[in-house]
């Protein structure tokens, strides 16, 4: 007690001192009173000097209309104040590096990777950033004696120089292509050729050369894995800051915040795929390197987890080629089985499953979305939970199996009204009137009754999904009305929702909504013999399915056979070349010459 006291005195002379000089005018700037405290002030005593400002601000501020001095005092009191919370953020960093120091210097060799990398965790408190990173390598290197904590020690320093090398770069290679085609996907596209170039990090350089050549990057650590510490730990710190760097860029883009997001998107997945490919190929090999590089996948993941636009609706991304969104859903399936059943996981699987579902993989689709529903449950993550309901429903309709359908997509609107899950409830309203169309389409039972409610659940959807300016729910509810009307045979209604359904479409991103969209408003104008736009349609429609790797690409693609077969080459040549302006104006020059490549390869198979 007397010691507190003690320490009480001193503080309270201290602030009298420092309200004393700044009335004499002898403080001439904060930092002169900031010096003060960190000089004076004890470590782990803060909140005893932190009691005796209060009480002196209060009393000071009671006396304001009493005292004319008091306003003059209050005024230096609040900079005491101002320059102790300076102090408290840099003594709570100071203690935060220092305790990182120990967590790492205490790590055996095996686990020392794991010891640091939650100063790299943005979704930890505690995340370090590049200045106090630098702090932490200087800390780590004056205190250790072990060769490793020094290697990451030095790892940490020349990842941190290399990445501000490149930093000027982070973007360069955005302006060096199309806008349009902006993306991880084609080998001429993303960043990979250009940091190759500006690199001077080997393994970074082997790394970037190796995905812009679509080349496993699992070799590279499987056959480097013996390459020193050093340059393992700088490779995490530059793709660590180029992630970041890329996110908060693309983030910031207010020209087209939806074209923005989806790059975003793209990129903590694009990273969390290259850190899993490089974890796998330590397997076996370097434990310490393997744990690393795992942890940094998750850390990507949960990035892309607790994001406020995570896509519980969509998982395909227009920067993803159907190549490379199909190695990105290889390469997550084994990693996510070493994940503990969370709530991020949940929203994982469920974007997974999606992409799953949009490449006719049926059987996984279903297993990533039952598995999802059931952590989501356990999670009490209703929306996540509603989410998978709501695809779990599209996949019996995929699988023809429409009286599952129906129950999935029931108990979809039922939890959504009940929570008031909106998006829920306009995408469960659109799997209930989507599914009946079917089944009675199956049993041949399509009744004024059933046609009825079954287009009101999809109107409804639809004008929530407008409410609520969610295009990709709008595009899939206006394809489901589309949908539903090509099976009624009313061609006309058909495409007034598709054409709406197309807009939305593109507005989204979602590749995959737009290939389907294209491809029945090509049948609902074959149905009207509108041979032009039926091939128009069609070509659209098979080239975005198949550029995205997708099954149904075969739909569109079979009825442009069915085409040739009732016209001349000659003709159907014709008619594709009257439709290229416009082709090229969605898909391009390249896209366009593709198409006859497409139809060939279908035919083929």
């Amino acid at each position: 007690m007397s010691e507190s006291n003690s320490l009480s005195n001193r503080y309270q002379q201290l602030i009298d001192s420092i309200v004393e000089i700044t009335l004499q005018g002898k403080i001439r700037s904060k930092e002169q009173v900031y010096r003060m405290l960190v000089k004076e002030i004890e470590s782990g005593t803060g909140e005893i000097f932190e009691r005796i400002l209060d009480e002196n601000i209060q009393k000071t501020t009671a006396q304001l209309e009493k005292k004319l001095k008091a306003t003059r005092i209050l005024r230096a009191l609040q900079t005491v104040q101002g320059e102790w919370e300076r102090w408290q953020k840099e003594n709570q960093n100071e203690q935060t590096i220092t305790l990182a120091t120990e967590q790492i210097k205490n790590a055996d060799a095996q686990h020392l990777l794991a010891a640091f990398l939650p100063c790299l965790d943005q979704s930890n408190n505690n995340s370090l950033n590049r200045e106090q990173l630098q702090k932490l390598s200087q800390l780590l290197k004056d205190s250790s004696e072990g060769l490793d904590v020094l290697e990451l020690a030095n790892g940490i320093k020349d990842g941190l120089t290399e990445f501000l090398r490149l930093e000027p770069d982070l973007i360069a290679w955005i302006y060096e292509q199309n806008q349009s085609g902006l993306g991880f996907g084609a080998e001429k596209q993303g960043p990979w050729p250009w940091w190759e170039k500006k690199t001077n990090l080997p393994l970074g350089q082997m790394l970037f050369k190796s995905l812009a050549n679509n080349e496993s990057i699992a070799d590279l650590s499987n056959k480097s894995y013996q390459v020193e510490l050093r340059a393992w730990v700088e490779l995490i710190l530059v793709l660590h800051f180029l992630e970041k760097g890329l996110v908060k860029w693309f983030d910031e883009q207010p020209y087209n915040a939806k074209f923005g997001q989806r790059l975003s998107y793209s990129t903590l997945l694009i990273f969390s795929v290259i850190f899993a490919q490089l974890s796998q190929g330590f397997t076996g090999k370097n434990s310490n390197l393997r744990e690393g590089y795992f942890l940094m996948m998750l850390q990507s993941l949960r990035q892309l987890t607790k994001r406020k636009d995570f896509p519980l609706y969509g998982g395909i991304f227009a920067s993803f080629s159907g190549e490379n969104l199909r190695d990105t859903l290889t390469y997550f399936d084994d990693p996510l089985k070493e994940v503990e059943r969370t709530q991020e996981k949940a929203r994982i699987l469920t974007l997974l499953a999606y992409s799953q579902l949009t490449l006719g993989n049926y059987q996984q689709a279903r297993k990533f979305h039952l598995e999802a529903l059931e952590i989501a449950q356990e999670a009490l993550d209703k929306p996540c939970e509603i989410a998978n309901f709501n695809h779990l429903s599209r996949i019996s309709i995929a699988e023809k199996d429409y009286d599952q359908a129906i129950n999935y997509s029931q108990r979809a609107l039922m939890f959504a009204r009940q929570v008031g899950d909106k998006l829920g409830e306009a995408n469960g309203l659109i799997n209930v009137g989507y599914s009946e169309v079917f089944r009675a389409k199956e049993v041949e039972q399509m009744t004024p009754e059933i046609y009825e409610s079954a287009i009101n659940y999809l109107e409804q959807g639809a004008v929530l999904a407008e409410r609520l300016e969610d295009y990709q729910s709008q595009a899939l509810a206006y394809n489901s009305l589309g949908i539903a009307y090509v099976i009624l045979s009313q061609p006309s209604a058909a495409i007034t929702s598709l054409e709406k359904g197309i807009k939305m479409a593109l507005n989204s991103g979602n590749t995959y909504l737009q290939g389907l969209n294209f491809s029945y408003l090509a049948e609902a104008y074959y149905s009207l013999e509108d041979m032009s736009k039926t091939i128009y349609y069609g070509g659209l429609g098979m080239y975005l399915l198949n550029q995205i790797d997708s099954a149904e690409y075969r739909q569109p693609a079979g009825l442009l056979i069915i085409i040739k077969g009732k016209i001349t080459d000659t003709e159907f040549k014709i008619l594709l070349e009257q439709n290229r302006p416009q082709i090229i104006k969605l898909i391009g020059v390249d896209g366009y010459d593709e198409l006859p490549k497409i139809l060939e390869d279908y035919q083929a198979t």
